[in-house]
């Protein structure tokens, strides 16, 4: 669908280049990352890691450092290799850019001109002498350590990624290959016959499930974002708009906020409430429509994910109020139980019976839906599917998970969404989405106020 209106015309000026400006060299300070290579280099005690960096981009969208190459080093510039050697306690880094081309990308100067000052990483070398260093490593250990998961871009998940990639590209017979990562890993193993190339991703997974107090502040501050972003199209929402003016509005505040799209606009209504990743934003609104949305931003890395659930007409129904009342109930029954050292399974027991207690008929076919029992969803963090999937554990203080309560009625033409990010603290959880709206009349009162497109088209644009 084209967008013709002035109104949008207007939006899209407005969403700039400074949403991708630098916060700094580094999105977090050097000794954040030294302290993850360290870890990294814990786990490998008599060996070394090596980590591919992202690729320039191809085509015209800006370049982005893979999420496991920014974990350990904060370096984003295209084609550089990062070596974390665990028998010597010390990072190589390997990259070669001029000047000129790291200021078309971005990149900080000072990160090109004073690397190690910068980094704190002990050794910066040309990429062209990462061959003979490679030839010497491979010569002086017998083990060396790779990811052989697909890398993981913005708005990209590693798994997610890989399992794709190994269907439509390694298994189709009129292609047949390799990621890149296998095609590394093949290459080393022909090279150098006697090395023993084994998989990191595992650890590097582990480390990145537990988040630093520095990560939970970037996170912290995403989710404030998303919930400016997400009260914003809950304002501007009315019957006959376009499905696209709200995901541009959601996606100009985050814009406006330094911060990116964790993913795309999520938007279901109508007959799209089966498919829960609807984003081709194509139907016009109509009265008793009743909207899903799930979005999050993306600042510096780090996405939330948030979803939240109201009619377009800003008033709900008798049925639509004991769907969300329901799902509502449970998220905060879920955050109420939320701690260290349950699983999911003790986490739904709790909250049946908790829910139970307060007066809630469970026999309700609403509280079968399996995804309306404990809210543990996935991980959040540098991907919004972030590494590990689903927590199948205990919760451990550092998780970061959607607690995501959602159910779809087809015949009914409905579906309810509570989603918020949250953080597993030493006692419990804290939400890390905090302050959008939830209750009914709270949502019903912040749909009477105008919104983005009504102001403008109050001052004209159509």
């Amino acid at each position: 669908m084209k967008i013709k209106n002035r109104l949008m015309v207007l939006m899209v000026g407005l969403i700039t280049a400074s949403a991708f400006a630098a916060t700094g060299s580094l999105p977090f300070d050097r000794s954040e990352y030294a302290a993850r290579r360290k870890k990294l280099m814990d786990k490998i005690p008599n060996s070394a890691a090596i980590l591919l960096g992202a690729q320039p981009a191809a085509g015209y969208s800006p370049y982005v450092q893979n999420n496991d190459f920014m974990y350990f080093s904060g370096v984003d510039i295209p084609n550089a290799i990062l070596i974390v050697d665990g028998r010597k306690n010390e990072s190589i880094l390997f990259f070669t850019i001029n000047e000129k081309e790291a200021r078309g990308e971005g990149i900080s100067l000072d990160l090109v001109r004073n690397t190690k000052e910068v980094t704190g990483i002990e050794k910066v070398y040309p990429l062209e002498q990462f061959q003979s260093f490679l030839s010497r490593l491979a010569s002086e250990m017998p083990v060396i350590y790779l990811s052989f998961q697909a890398e993981e871009l913005a708005r990209e998940c590693s798994v997610e990624k890989t399992r794709t990639l190994f269907n439509q590209m390694t298994m189709n017979p009129w292609d047949g290959r390799l990621i890149r990562e296998l095609q590394f890993v093949k290459q080393l193993k022909e090279r150098f016959p006697q090395l023993n190339v084994l998989d990191c991703s595992p650890m590097i997974w582990e480390l990145r499930i537990i988040k630093s107090p520095a990560e939970i502040d970037a996170l912290r501050r995403a989710g404030r974002i998303g919930v400016k972003a997400a009260m914003e199209l809950i304002k501007t929402c009315r019957v006959g708009q376009f499905e696209y003016e709200l995901s541009a509005v959601f996606e100009y505040i985050c814009r406006k906020n330094w911060a990116d799209l964790a993913y795309n606009v999520i938007i279901s209504s109508d007959e799209n409430h089966p498919y829960l990743h609807y984003y081709k934003h194509d139907r016009k609104l109509a009265d008793g429509d009743f909207l899903v949305i799930d979005a999050g931003p993306d600042l510096n890395g780090y996405d939330v994910d948030i979803s939240f659930t109201f009619p377009a007409n800003g008033k709900f129904t008798t049925r639509q109020r004991e769907i969300y009342e329901a799902a509502l109930a449970v998220e905060r029954e879920c955050m109420s139980v939320f701690r260290p050292g349950l699983s999911s399974e003790e986490i739904r027991v709790q909250v049946r019976e908790n829910l139970m207690k307060k007066g809630f008929d469970m026999s309700k076919d609403i509280f079968q839906i399996r995804s309306m029992q404990d809210g543990v969803s996935h991980y959040v963090g540098l991907a919004v599917h972030d590494v590990g999937g689903r927590p199948r554990g205990p919760l451990q203080p550092g998780m970061v998970i959607a607690l995501d309560i959602y159910a779809v009625f087809p015949d009914e033409k409905l579906g309810v969404r509570v989603e918020d990010t949250v953080v597993i603290t030493s006692s419990g959880c804290e939400n890390l989405t905090a302050g959008l709206p939830r209750e009914i009349s709270e949502i019903e009162a912040l749909m009477k106020k105008p919104g983005i497109i009504q102001i403008l088209k109050d001052k004209g644009f159509n």
